[in-house]
């Protein structure tokens, strides 16, 4: 990694884990702790938010640069030849999470104690953060490592590398595809992939996406205005790909994406789920749960 991205980093607030790695507490990790809130992922899949480590393995990596990106999308990389380890990824994630946490030890007349002692032993894994997880190119490998120390396992990918997806074993427990356009014109405008083929490589995953034996997905990424528009279409990707549950969500204006779109791009709750319900008019999908405080809605059978 460039030492320019990692000073970057660093000023952000992540915790680099050697060449290409990352971790950072998440919104809800610190809300948990302080003010006993949780994260909508809680409250619909039962993980615990105080127990969640949010790490990449690719933090500099990913196919596309997409205006809702919250991360440094100009400072994309190569993967290269060598890559680190997985399981010295695992312990060194784990240590960089309880380095992050010590600064709660200077609160703790507000914090959470329990949770905070807790907290130093995560049990669930959000392989996401930054860049595109599947470009590493040791991922099953190191799903295997978190489940061995005793982890739930979820991963986020963006859907363009679908062999990873096929070849996958073992397969996180939760399994995340984002479908950011409900048509490819929508997708180049709003992704800007640097492959040739994204949009037909996302739709690869979505064909085989029923086949995988683990609970999965869809998230749709609301951008008011770019690609909050054509549920049918939305509908119809949807029921190709037969998701566990679907989750549609507002774009929200942080990070890097505060200079790319304006906060006018961010949809309202009440939006976001009457965009659910649009979708679920043209689909066999039904609401089924609500985050208003994370703007999103879950969709399930």
């Amino acid at each position: 990694m460039k030492e320019s991205t990692r000073e970057l980093l660093r000023k952000q607030r992540y915790q680099l884990v050697g060449d290409h790695s990352a971790v950072k507490l998440c919104h809800w990790l610190k809300e948990s702790l302080m003010r006993d809130r949780v994260c909508y992922k809680q409250k619909f899949y039962g993980i615990k938010s105080h127990r969640c480590l949010q790490m990449t393995p690719a933090v500099n990596w990913c196919t596309q640069k997409c205006l809702f990106c919250w991360r440094p999308v100009r400072f994309t990389e190569d993967v290269p030849p060598d890559v680190d380890a997985p399981k010295y990824i695992v312990e060194e994630s784990i240590e960089a999470q309880r380095t992050l946490l010590s600064g709660y030890q200077g609160v703790l007349d507000r914090v959470n104690k329990k949770k905070l002692e807790e907290a130093q032993t995560p049990n669930n894994v959000a392989i996401s953060l930054s860049g595109e997880p599947t470009c590493y190119p040791l991922l099953p490998e190191l799903i295997e490592e978190y489940t061995k120390e005793g982890f739930t396992t979820f991963l986020v990918t963006n859907g363009t590398n679908p062999d990873v997806l096929r070849d996958m074993d073992p397969l996180p427990w939760n399994l995340y595809v984002t479908l950011p356009a409900p048509s490819k014109d929508i997708y180049q405008r709003l992704c800007n992939p640097t492959i040739p083929d994204g949009w037909e490589r996302i739709n690869e995953t979505l064909e085989l996406f029923e086949s995988l034996d683990t609970k999965k997905v869809m998230r749709l990424t609301m951008v008011k205005g770019i690609n909050m528009v054509d549920p049918a279409n939305y509908a119809q990707l949807i029921e190709k790909a037969s998701p566990t549950y679907v989750e549609v969500k507002a774009y929200m204006f942080v990070g890097f994406s505060r200079a790319r779109l304006t906060i006018e791009h961010m949809p309202r709750h009440e939006e976001i789920r009457e965009f659910a319900d649009r979708i679920a008019s043209e689909s066999s999908y039904r609401v089924v749960d609500e985050s208003p405080e994370s703007r999103v809605v879950l969709m399930s059978r």
